[in-house]
Formats: C-alpha cells, structure tokens, sequence
C-alpha cells in the first residue's frame, strides 16, 4: 500500500466529516496529510493503548482549526475514538468538537484554535521535557527523553504569540522542539502574499532556529528526510518549512481560500473522490488501510522499551523514581503547606503592615522548599511582582517582556506534566495574556497567574497602568479563582488554595501598597479559605452589610466604626474569592450575607458593575467607572472616589431607600 493511500484516508475522513457537519475546515487536514502520515506513522514515539505515558512524544496542532487531521490520525492509529466520533464531528457531546479540546478527546494534548497560542503551548511542554531531564535523568538511566512536535499554519506565525514564544524558545535552545511550518500561502482572505511576506525562514534563524527549508510537503521522501535532520539536534530548535497545496485533492477548490473554512459541496466531494482514486463510501475505510495505519504494535514497543527503563531507574534510584512519579501524577507532597500554616501563625501573633505583593513573595518563600516542583517566573517585572524568592536558583526565569507568550507556555508546562508554574505581571497586562488565561480556565488546568499593582493607587504611571475593569473580566471567566486578599494572612489563603487547585488556574491580586493586618484567628482563616467571611460582626442588630476586597477592606472597617459610633449595626464582610464563597452551601452564605438584608454595600477600587450580583439594585458599590489619573497613589484614590467618606455616604443611602 502507498503512503499515498495512508495519507488519502485521512484527507477523505476529514472531507466526510466536514461534508456531513456542514461545518468545518477541510483545506489544512488535506494539505497537510502527507507530512502528518509520515510523523505519524514512521516518527512519532506514541502509544494508543497508553495516551497518557509520560516519555511519549507530545504533538499540538496549533492550527486548530483543520482538527479532523488531528482526529482522523487519532482514529486511524488505535486510540479510542471510533468512527461514529468521526461521523460526530462538530455535533452537541461529540468528543470531535471544532476544535481540538483537551479532557474532551482522548490523545489531544491542548486544546487549540486560537492561533499562535499551540505553539506557545508546545515551548512550555519542550520547557518541561528538558528541566525534568535535566532533574532526574542520570548515565545510563534517562527517563524523560521525549520531542514535542507542533504543527503550525501561517495564520499561527503572523499573530504575535509566535513571535514571543519562539523567540524564546531559541534563545533557551529547546533542541526537542519540532515546528512543522505548512506554508500553503492561503487564509480566510485569499493569498497571504499582500499582507504576510516576510520571510519567515530567515526569521525564525534570528531567532536561533534551525531552519529546513523547502520541503515539498507532498514528496514522503522529502519529509522523511527533513525529519531525520530535524530529530538530529544540534542544540536548536527545528522549524521544517513545508510547502503544501491547502485542500490537496479537490480539483476545483485546491490552492484557494474557498477549500479553508467550509464544506467542499456533495459535487466537488465526489470530483475529488475521484482525483484521490478514492472508491470508498463516506467514512468507510477498508480493512487493510485499518491495518496499515495500526500504530499499537510500534506502540506497544515504546511503551514496553520505556517500562524496562523506568524498572531499572526505580530499582536503581528509588527515592528519585518516586519523586518523579508523584509529580507527574499530580500529587503534592505531604506536609508541602506545614511552614506556610507555621507562617500564617506568626502572622497572626505579630501581623505587619505589607504591600500584599511583599506578603505574596514571603507566601512563596514558605511554600517552594516543599514543592520542587515550584517554577516561577515574570514578564520583566521579577522586583516589582514579587515573584522569586531567596535561593530560588534555575527554578525561576525572566521571560522578558512576553506576557502572553509566557502565559501560554505555562499552559504547556502544565499540560506536559512534573512542573507547577506561576507567572506575574502587573494587573492592567493581564490584558495582554488575555486569551491564554481563558484557554487555561477552558482547560481546567492549574496555572497560577500572579498580578500585583491592582488599582489606581499604582500612582503616578497613569491610567495607561492603572487596572479599573480587569477584575471584572477575571471574575467573569468561567473556572477561574481569583483572589485579592486584603493582608498577608488572606494572601497565604489564597496562595494554599492556588498551589492546592487541581482543575481550576488561579489569579492571585496583590498591591502595590501597604495593607493594613486584620485581627485573624482560627475562624477568620477558615473564612478566608471558603472565599468571604464576616471579618467585623455588628453590634446588637445588623442594619447593613459592606463588602470589600483588598486594600479596601480598611476603608470598609474605617467606616464601619464611623456608622457604628452613630449607632448602626454594621457588619463587614471580606470576601477574597467571589468564586469559591459562590461555592459554598446556602447554609454558609446566608450566614454570612443574609438574603433578606437589603442594605449592602459593595466597595472596590475597580469598576462596580460586577458587584450588583451581590447588593442588588437598592444597593450601592463604590467603585471606579473611569481610567484614574496620574498622581500619587493616595491622592488618586481620593480622586476616584475611595474614600471613607464615600463609604459612609453609600451606606446610609441604602438604609434611607
């Protein structure tokens, strides 16, 4: 059989899937099946029966979009996704979604769509493959020896993403990391040429790449060829070039925009059933192609090859076999959190008044010494962030001024397995990494993003660094935890529920300022753990309720003591976590914010829309609904309206309505 007809099936799977969904991207799966049948079939060190082995190669298809190539060499290969998945796509449940979803799709590393950020993913997981070999693979005995392979689409190297990610990668000379190029030439609007010209072989040789040039990506010998050389590492990363013809096959729409993002038509179908020499019925695959495609056999060798090497590492190195066990089994360590209780404790005897962005790096200088897995990191910004801690050594970088890329390769770092990351910039760049911060709540995985400056007390650097509506925009994103704490006992809360995550990424929010220490004790910390908490109980009845966050929390209790002394019942409330006190049973939060009271107020320095969830429309918040202004950071607070006096205001509105 040739690797002609190999490459036919998975071109005529995609083209069935797309044709039956009415949806989809038939163009990148055709293009790009011969360069995939030869990775795939002849490269790849994989094994269906075990997707989740932790010494296979790891493969993204960053161009999400031509996701049927991904589930036709799934399909095709052994693992466990059946044709009626593939008959499936793009339907209500179907593992086949539009785009490849992680948790969603057996064999699916990331999730993928958004363009460029599959790359990034793949930096991280090459990131990930070389410090654990660097940690536990010794003479004789290597343990984690594996390349990640991505294949990428021109749309993925004009965004901006690629430019950080493999700028990066080249300078930290990932020699594991692959980059197939398919330079096809088109996308949704035609030929790139007026609007993508550069060159980017010689781009990706400033970075420090090594470049393969001119691959004819439908010449098998060619490909094989540049994957040896590119498997052959001298120390760099590799980019293949390949050259394709997107939508190979169908005679009437190859080489153009209108094979990219829509079903080829029942006519052209059939035309190019008989291009392909392909006699078959709509996903019918005939035995002997089955058969041929089988990688379980090639599989079963890795995996057995790498099961005689881990017998002998765990035989000759046990405590090392068991360390890299439990980390690439997600386990934390026993007792990983005892010098941080430790810490909490000493807080509360002899509380300071710290910056929360101070508390935080105290916070990570309790936990890293118990968690080698503990990787830290900034977008140039270490010093004001917080994020190293004393003797931190290579387990924290400077990523440079790259705050999306760096977000998404900490997603591939979590994705790849053994490695706990966490990144900091300041809160307004959030907006940068946007995207990748929703990818990892999509995900459900456990990055850490660590963002100090929070508010317009950030001063005189203006507006233009000043956050107003990004904790909206955190707190709205589903599967994500994020935490402003309001002094360094909150911030240990927040930072044992981020480390203890397993399925949600955490945003952990810190000042720029000083904080002034809240009295804690045991049930306040527990509070805090459950996301809000009353931190002031009223006196005698309870006539209104503030809420506040952060640095805020002082100006609700200043406040608090103002309406108290005129003889209101007014309770504060801390509430940390919005997301983890919504979590909480009815019985837990009614105690602490009774459904019936009707005078709430909300204050945060940021916009106030997101607070009416909880006040309702008699309530009030006191917020921030412009840009701030630059000016220092106590007098641009007073400017927006932060105030106690305001505060005061505010609540005696909602008992007068």
């Amino acid at each position: 059989m040739s690797r002609l007809e190999r490459a036919n099936a998975i071109r005529m799977l995609a083209v069935d899937a797309v044709e039956k969904a009415k949806s989809g991207h038939p163009g990148a799966p055709m293009g790009m099946a011969d360069f995939a049948e030869v990775l795939w079939h002849d490269v790849l060190k994989h094994d269906p029966a075990h997707p989740q082995w932790w010494d296979r190669d790891r493969f993204v298809l960053s161009n999400g979009h031509g996701s049927m190539l991904l589930y036709s060499l799934l399909h095709l290969s052994g693992y466990d996704l059946d044709i009626e998945a593939i008959k499936n796509f793009r339907q209500l449940h179907s593992p086949t979604a539009g785009h490849p979803e992680v948790g969603e799709c057996v064999g699916v590393e990331t999730t993928t769509g958004p363009l460029g950020q599959g790359l990034a993913n793949a930096v991280g997981m090459a990131m990930a493959e070389a410090r654990l070999a660097d940690e536990f693979n010794r003479e004789g005995h290597e343990i984690v020896d594996h390349r990640t392979w991505v294949f990428a689409g021109d749309g993925c190297l004009m965004e901006g993403i690629s430019h950080e990610a493999a700028s990066l990668a080249g300078t930290l000379g990932l020699g594991k990391l692959i980059c197939v190029y398919d330079d096809n030439g088109i996308s949704i609007d035609g030929e790139v040429d007026a609007w993508f010209s550069e060159d980017v072989a010689a781009r990706f040789e400033a970075y420090g790449w090594r470049v393969i040039r001119n691959v004819d990506g439908h010449d098998a010998d060619e490909i094989s060829a540049a994957y040896r050389s590119a498997m052959d590492s001298d120390g760099r990363p590799t980019l293949v070039c390949c050259r394709t013809v997107i939508g190979f096959g169908s005679p009437g729409k190859q080489g153009t925009s209108g094979a990219h993002g829509a079903a080829l038509g029942a006519d052209e179908v059939e035309a190019t059933r008989r291009q392909l020499n392909w006699g078959h019925e709509p996903f019918h695959i005939p035995q002997h192609i089955y058969e041929e495609w089988n990688g379980r056999e090639r599989g079963a060798e890795f995996y057995s090859d790498w099961q005689d090497r881990w017998s002998a590492y765990q035989t000759a190195f046990p405590a090392e076999a068991a360390e890299f066990e439990r980390r690439m089994s997600g386990r934390l360590p026993v007792g990983w959190d005892e010098d941080l209780d430790a810490f909490i404790e000493s807080q509360i005897a002899s509380p300071e008044a710290l910056a929360t962005r101070v508390s935080s790096q105290k916070c990570i200088g309790e936990i890293a010494p118990r968690l080698p897995e503990m990787f830290g990191g900034s977008a140039d910004l270490t010093g004001s962030n917080g994020t190293r801690w004393p003797d931190a050594g290579d387990r924290h970088m400077n990523y440079g001024v790259r705050e999306f890329g760096m977000s998404a390769i900490t997603n591939g770092m979590v994705l790849h397995g053994g490695i706990r990351p966490y990144t900091g910039t300041f809160l307004v760049f959030m907006e940068y990494a946007r995207n990748a911060v929703r990818l990892a709540a999509l995900m459900g995985i456990n990055n850490i993003f660590v963002y100090t400056h929070d508010s317009v007390a950030v001063g005189e650097d203006g507006p233009t660094h000043q956050p107003v509506e990004q904790l909206t925009s955190l707190r709205t994103t589903p599967g994500l935890d994020t935490w402003r704490p309001c002094d360094t006992v909150e911030s240990a809360v927040a930072w044992r529920s981020a480390i203890a995550s397993r399925n949600r990424p955490s945003a952990l929010i810190f000042t720029r300022q000083k904080t002034m220490p809240q009295p804690h004790d045991g049930e306040t910390v527990a509070g805090a753990a459950r996301g809000g908490y009353v931190l002031r109980r009223e006196m005698g009845q309870l006539d209104a309720a503030i809420i506040a966050t952060g640095s805020e929390v002082a100006l609700a209790l200043e406040a608090a003591e103002q309406l108290t002394a005129e003889g209101k019942g007014i309770r504060v409330i801390s509430m940390p976590c919005v997301e983890v006190f919504c979590a909480q049973d009815a019985a837990y939060r009614e105690a602490v914010l009774p459904e019936g009271l009707r005078a709430r107020v909300a204050v945060e320095a940021a916009h106030p829309d997101y607070w009416y969830r909880f006040v309702g429309l008699d309530g009030r918040v006191v917020g921030i609904d412009g840009f701030g202004l630059s000016a220092p950071g106590d007098v641009a607070l007073a400017e927006c309206g932060m105030t106690v006096n305001n505060v005061v205001r505010a609540v005696k509105e909602t008992l007068t309505a």
